[in-house]
């Protein structure tokens, strides 16, 4: 039997509004799934159809809440999240998952296996209920992943996306269905590239790991910005390495840029690249987050064009928002290379949208071809 908070007791045997995208809560605390209630139903665009303490409670009322986002605690008693994961997904192979759980190494860990099953993103649970119940933050990302999530899975099935007011939903989605036919590309620069950058955010662990498995070794050093947490990103690093030809490693201060390794922005951290002794090394910096990411795309890629200019290749994969679209821009004007993942392989086509929008990019692919791409590229190939 599904539980639910006091405040939507009724709520859940309404039919949504039109438009509202379908939401379960799956945690073990009842605090816990009380204040998720709250704040999401408060959002215009989300309807809260159940709650469930435990993955064998959120099975048994899949079908009948047909939600299409699910929020997923990691560790609950009877059946955790991990082991509920894929029955999820051979129940409704479309619903979405967002994992949430405190920020431990090991619940870094499994996040990052979840994601490697088919879960969407993940949010990172303050340590304590008082600090989930005053953490804005918090509140702000969990909306609005689930808001950018199930609108961009709409669009991706030709399905109608919520239209009334909402106070974090992407304006600038578009229709899916020939939407990127229409959209204007340059032609690829005839220069030569000696660096590669990459940003991306939601649906970016898992498209990395596509990326470089197809982009196989390269002569050139690999620079990315993934908007995660500090202890996701020596975890990815890992993951990355073992499961990959590269050698990944979370970036430090003052590592000299080696040809075909690559270098992850750490959580928390703006990497940019500085020239000292006739050596290009890593520089981090806490400045002030840009488009509201620390690490962001923005200050990597404008560092890199100082010193590369238009032997700069840049990579924006799936993610939420336009974080890099600045200084894509600047990467145009100094005649470098820039490509972007398409929509319907992006979980959420955000940052590529918004690069491929404003007519930036020589090409927007599938992500099961951006690898081979970049290396045909490099390699003069095509």
């Amino acid at each position: 039997m599904l539980s639910n908070s006091s405040t939507n007791k009724s709520s859940l045997s309404q039919v949504p509004r039109s438009g509202q995208y379908r939401v379960m809560i799956v945690d073990d605390s009842a605090i816990i799934r009380g204040m998720m209630t709250k704040w999401l139903s408060e959002e215009a665009a989300i309807k809260i159809v159940g709650t469930a303490g435990n993955g064998e409670m959120a099975l048994a009322s899949m079908a009948r809440f047909d939600p299409e986002v699910i929020i997923l605690d990691i560790e609950m008693p009877v059946m955790d999240g991990m082991t509920a994961l894929p029955k999820f997904f051979e129940i409704n192979p479309k619903v979405k998952v967002v994992m949430s759980s405190t920020l431990t190494s090991r619940n870094a860990e499994i996040s990052m296996r979840a994601l490697s099953m088919g879960a969407s993103d993940y949010v990172s649970k303050p340590t304590s209920n008082r600090e989930v119940a005053s953490s804005i933050s918090f509140q702000e990302e969990i909306i609005s992943k689930v808001i950018n999530i199930a609108a961009a899975t709409r669009l991706r099935n030709g399905q109608a996306v919520f239209k009334g007011k909402t106070s974090v939903l992407d304006k600038e989605l578009v229709p899916v269905g020939g939407a990127e036919k229409t959209i204007e590309k340059r032609k690829f620069p005839s220069s030569r590239s000696s660096i590669l950058v990459i940003g991306s955010s939601t649906g970016g662990p898992q498209a990395l790991l596509t990326m470089l498995k197809g982009l196989g070794s390269v002569n050139v050093p690999i620079l990315i910005t993934q908007h995660m947490p500090a202890t996701f990103t020596k975890i990815l690093a890992k993951h990355l390495s073992s499961a990959t030809d590269f050698d990944c490693k979370e970036a430090e201060q003052g590592d000299v840029l080696e040809n075909g390794k690559v270098y992850l922005a750490p959580g928390d951290y703006h990497m940019t690249v500085v020239e000292r002794g006739g050596k290009k090394m890593i520089s981090l910096n806490q400045n002030a987050p840009e488009n509201f990411c620390r690490p962001s795309v923005e200050p990597m890629l404008r560092s890199v064009i100082d010193l590369y200019g238009a032997a700069t290749f840049a990579v924006i994969l799936t993610g939420m928002g336009h974080d890099g679209l600045d200084a894509c821009r600047m990467l145009v004007d100094a005649g470098g290379k820039l490509i972007a993942q398409d929509q319907e392989s992006s979980v959420v086509w955000g940052m590529p949208g918004a690069v491929s929008r404003a007519g930036l990019c020589s090409g927007i692919y599938p992500l099961d071809q951006i690898g081979k791409t970049i290396k045909e590229k490099l390699m003069g190939l095509a």
